[in-house]
């Protein structure tokens, strides 16, 4: 077949459907949808049934950057920090210390069980140091997998902001492969610089982005998710030509923009929530596209070893010692360690050695490849079972609500009401969880003290309370408040 542009964008169109359907098929099977894309990309590739012969990494590394910079922005933008404040000092240190010892400890590991030398494998380690944005959001979120007290708002800020760190650790340990007879403290001023241009960076940004989004007056409203956009890409680009982490920059600024009054702001949500979506499907389709699955059968004996040393040794440490400073119970320190999933990230930072022109760059791509699979494979299709196990998982019925999903929310055929909670209401003194709701009735926000809650489970309700309940029909709403014997303020 001769490829013209014409043929060109019908593959893709065709290959961009297959992964959609196959995401649909996923949520039927209980398989991790990131799986199957990938799989779509891999049945097309040179060895699949597609045949399509993809052999450029620097362009897979290319798109993948591109990628990651719309999934982190989407779970940045989308992050409420009242919703992580009690647990952000958790998450700070789970995404910096957890990604060091994880690294350290999983690179030891695989220096002394392979060929690889010390910093090969300290390189190798930094690879698959941190957990993935794409995998952990995407599960989570599919799964409708609600979580008990502050779980959910750790596992989603960490996975959204561990990639950074993982970035300066590899650019690090590429430097010391390529000179092993350099010093390893000559490298230190490389991370601090990353970190400190890309955090300022990202504040600035972030403020900057604010204020150019409500003062430069576009008058189409379409125009300003494609602003939103171009200062994304805009704050990845200077950042990391000045030398900075990218990756922490846009983040940060994310975070930062998403947590103030901005004009058009569930547009500019909406937009990147679907990106972030198209993003994950193209970077699984590129890197499935990318690796010769044959080659994996050679590295399956030490792939299948890194990959259950990192899952029962490496991340549940890194945990346990990045949290040791806070009262967790012992199981939810194992669930976020079950977590730990990696996915697209490593393998997209596995493409930074080809780049780099690193001798074992086919073999290392190829591991951190195979640790993906097996990681949401082994940890994605088990985290509902393990949460339930764990005795960590909420009913459907009491599944935490975020701003992000009240905003991103369709209100067809939802009824909403604000009601207030009497003295005499038997809802008062009880946790949220013991009020037995209908699966499709949820307290989206609660009112106290002319403060905003965004409650769980565990919440108590008290008198006075002002809630916001959304429930799929009038009907099943009606009931419910007649149930709780509150006072209807007004019907949303």
């Amino acid at each position: 077949m001769t490829l013209t542009a014409d043929t060109i964008v019908l593959i893709i169109s065709l290959l961009f459907f297959a992964s959609i359907l196959a995401g649909k098929i996923s949520l039927r099977l209980g398989v991790p949808t990131l799986l199957l894309f990938l799989a779509v990309g891999m049945l097309a590739g040179s060895e699949g049934i597609g045949h399509i012969r993809f052999d450029q990494p620097g362009i897979a590394q290319f798109i993948g950057i591109i990628a990651l910079c719309f999934i982190l922005f989407s779970g940045g933008f989308e992050t409420d920090i009242s919703y992580v404040k009690p647990v952000i000092m958790h998450t700070l240190l789970l995404s910096t210390l957890g990604v060091i010892i994880t690294a350290v400890v999983t690179g030891l590991f695989i220096w002394k069980v392979t060929g690889f030398t010390l910093y090969e494998g300290l390189l190798l380690g930094s690879i698959i140091s941190s957990t993935d944005t794409a995998a952990v959001f995407s599960i989570l979120r599919s799964k409708k997998l609600g979580l008990k007290g502050h779980l959910r708002p750790v596992l989603e800020m960490e996975s959204g902001s561990n990639d950074p760190m993982a970035v300066m650790l590899i650019i690090m340990f590429i430097s010391l492969v390529q000179d092993p007879s350099k010093s390893f403290w000559s490298v230190i001023p490389i991370f601090f610089r990353q970190l400190i241009i890309g955090g300022a960076f990202g504040v600035f940004f972030g403020w900057a982005d604010r204020f150019i989004i409500n003062k430069i007056n576009l008058h189409y409203e379409g125009l300003y998710p494609p602003l939103a956009i171009t200062m994304m890409l805009m704050t990845y680009g200077l950042t990391s030509s000045l030398g900075g982490n990218g990756f922490l920059a846009v983040y940060i600024s994310a975070l930062w923009l998403g947590n103030q009054e901005l004009l058009h702001k569930k547009t500019i949500m909406k937009m990147f929530d679907g990106l972030a979506w198209l993003m994950q499907i193209i970077l699984f389709l590129v890197l499935g596209l990318l690796v010769y699955p044959s080659r994996l059968l050679a590295i399956a004996v030490p792939g299948l070893l890194i990959s259950l040393f990192l899952m029962f040794a490496a991340r549940p440490i890194a945990v346990y010692l990045s949290l040791l400073p806070f009262r967790m119970k012992s199981r939810e320190k194992i669930f976020i360690s079950w977590v730990g999933l990696r996915g697209a990230a490593p393998i997209v930072f596995a493409t930074f050695t080809p780049v780099a022109g690193i001798e074992k760059a086919d073999t290392i791509f190829n591991i951190v490849f195979f640790i993906s699979i097996t990681s949401v494979l082994i940890q994605g299709t088990s985290i509902s079972k393990v949460a339930k196990w764990l005795h960590v998982a909420l009913p459907a019925r009491v599944k935490h609500v975020t701003p992000a999903d009240i905003l991103l929310a369709e209100p067809v055929n939802t009824a909403m009401a604000e009601i207030t909670v009497s003295g005499e209401s038997p809802s008062a003194g009880k946790k949220i969880v013991d009020l037995g709701f209908p699966e499709n009735v949820r307290i989206a926000l609660l009112k106290r003290d002319d403060k905003y809650i965004i409650p769980d489970g565990q919440t108590y309700i008290k008198p006075e309370d002002k809630l916001i309940l959304i429930a799929g029909n009038r009907e099943t709403l009606n009931s419910v408040i007649d149930e709780l014997c509150t006072q209807k303020v007004f019907e949303l």
